[in-house]
């Protein structure tokens, strides 16, 4: 992609009025000058920009509020870097960007279990740029009571700034997120029977895990006949495969999960992050290698999933 110019004017020349900082760490030397170029047309001040090895290198020098990392293969020193800014990230609140490819996605997953980070898979630069827009927003949110007027305007202006640098790079805009995953609470209706009351009834089990799996098939085959973008919510598919998993006692890694989302892989991590906290689903470390770890269902999301099922089965017993 040709590299395109944009100017940030702000108050007085000053690109920094509202002191919102950013390191970029990437070791390809062209990715790293495209972050940085975003990062600085969007208004943000750079603190640092270097290779992976600088995140252990430096790590006397402040990360700033938010950090673009790209990391698309893993070894020991990568994955030790990748650590140390988690945790790092969480006790400073730092927001964290990372982008990796499908064959280092379950690697980076396991060793960021503190800081909450945006991951994304092989992404593109307008990608980039939304999740760095992402970021913003959620930086409005946090910080909007503790600003002065003057400063809640900057903030408001870089987040309108990022955005279009968005749409001048790719012409692209961010798929819509569903009204209900904005500000997620609960992912579940109140049924009356919460978990501080006694069940009335014997709570049911998973449906048979063969009847999950051909369920699954069946909403696979629409792509056969109908265009994919039609079906692009995949929430029902991730409860559906956790629940055939969790029937079968099989553990289910991240990227097998995006796979049967059935959506970019990006797209999927960003729903199953919407969903984790909304108590849909839940991060399962494996106890026997840190290095790993898994996605499952809620113990409320599985019961909630059996009651449908009996409830669907009990409806299609009733005559017409």
């Amino acid at each position: 992609m040709p590299q395109t110019n944009f100017a940030y004017a702000a108050p007085n020349g000053d690109a920094a009025g509202l002191p919102l900082t950013l390191s970029v760490f990437a070791d390809r030397p062209h990715l790293r000058a495209e972050m940085r170029d975003d990062a600085l047309a969007a208004g943000f001040r750079i603190v640092q920009a270097s290779g992976l090895a600088g995140l252990l290198e430096g790590e006397a020098r402040p990360i700033g509020d938010v950090v673009l990392l790209d990391c698309p293969v893993v070894d020991g020193a990568a994955l030790a870097a990748l650590a140390r800014l988690d945790l790092r990230a969480a006790h400073t609140g730092a927001q964290l960007v990372v982008s990796t490819s499908v064959a280092a996605l379950d690697d980076v997953f396991a060793c960021m279990d503190q800081s909450g980070p945006q991951l994304l898979v092989d992404p593109g630069r307008a990608e980039r740029v939304i999740a760095l827009g992402r970021v913003l927003a959620l930086i409005s949110q946090l910080r909007m009571r503790e600003l002065g007027e003057e400063d809640r305007l900057m903030l408001l202006r870089l987040t309108e700034q990022v955005a279009r640098i968005a749409e001048r790079l790719d012409r692209l805009a961010p798929a819509p997120t569903p009204a209900g995953l904005e500000a997620p609470r609960s992912g579940f209706k109140d049924s009356g029977e919460g978990e501080d009351r006694p069940a009335r009834a014997a709570r049911p089990s998973l449906p048979d895990p063969r009847l999950l799996r051909r369920i699954i098939r069946h909403r696979q085959l629409r792509a056969r006949f109908f265009d994919g973008g039609l079906f692009a919510d995949p929430a029902w598919d991730i409860l559906l495969d956790l629940a055939a998993a969790r029937a079968e006692h099989k553990r289910v890694p991240v990227t097998s999960l995006c796979i049967a989302a059935g959506v970019p892989p990006t797209t999927a991590l960003r729903w199953i992050g919407q969903m984790t906290a909304m108590g849909l689903l839940q991060r399962v470390e494996d106890d026997s290698d840190r290095r790993r770890a898994f996605i499952a269902l809620s113990d409320r999301a599985a019961d909630a999933m059996a009651r449908y099922f009996a409830e669907l089965e009990a409806d299609t017993a009733r005559p017409v």
